[in-house]
């Protein structure tokens, strides 16, 4: 996984949508503010290609159905920006409610990643999100291979990354399955695991912005994530020994 793939995963896990919820809107401006002279104006049709849409908020408005919302783009080939939302059926944890979950991607250069935390931060925010995180592409792929499924065989998960409990064995749907680059943490997430403790935190929190709902967003590295750099495969395997609670790895 290196930055030449060049695209930056956002995803953020939040309570489900409601009747006339205003929070997909508040997402698409939300990454319009964060990345200058973005404009999602734009969706994607299997017949069209790419249509333009002149009444974007009042169309998301009209088309949120099914627990989400749809497709968005600019219009800009070499830097494309793309979000959708949808209602993901599985709880965060063991017998909690679907959830509502936003996917964003953006180009992995200069500007995107000039622009990853306010994006983070701003999607999450808006859809007021339990938590989330923003990653390179691929590193999905490396997550998959931690989490330990009932009668899989024993089997050490690449780089030397801890096994994750599955979220339907767990507990508490405020605790974040796993680590990514930029993580974000909503108020009860971060009371949750524990964070910011100024004792042991010191290094995190000179990465970290608070945010206006009272949430965090923990940068681990200075640079994308990449688990090829003994510096930054260090820095993620000392995030999940500080935070056992993540991936349900504390005892009960």
């Amino acid at each position: 996984m290196t930055v030449a793939q060049r695209t930056l995963i956002v995803i953020v896990h939040a309570p489900a949508l409601k009747d006339h919820d205003d929070r997909p809107t508040a997402v698409v401006h939300a990454m319009e503010r964060a990345l200058p002279g973005l404009r999602l104006g734009w969706t994607m049709s299997e017949k069209e290609g790419l249509i333009a849409v002149p009444q974007r908020d009042e169309w998301i408005a009209a088309n949120i159905k099914d627990g989400g919302f749809p497709f968005l783009c600019n219009d800009d080939d070499n830097h494309p920006v793309t979000v959708a939302g949808l209602e993901n059926p599985n709880g965060l944890a063991a017998g909690s409610p679907p959830h509502f979950e936003i996917h964003a991607d953006l180009p992995l250069d200069a500007a995107g990643i000039a622009g990853a935390v306010d994006v983070l931060a701003g999607v999450a925010e808006g859809s007021r999100a339990v938590w989330g995180h923003a990653t390179p592409n691929g590193y999905g792929g490396i997550v998959a291979q931690q989490f330990r499924h009932p009668g899989d065989e024993l089997q050490a998960p690449p780089h030397g990354l801890p096994s994750l409990r599955l979220p339907w064995v767990r507990s508490m749907p405020e605790i974040p399955h796993f680590l990514g680059w930029l993580n974000y943490w909503s108020a009860a997430a971060a009371q949750a695991i524990g964070f910011p403790d100024p004792g042991r935190d010191s290094e995190l929190l000179s990465r970290a912005r608070h945010t206006a709902s009272g949430g965090w967003v923990v940068q681990l590295t200075d640079a994308p994530l990449d688990l090829d750099n003994p510096a930054h495969l260090d820095a993620l395997l000392r995030a999940y020994e500080r935070f056992p609670e993540i991936g349900g790895r504390a005892a009960p």
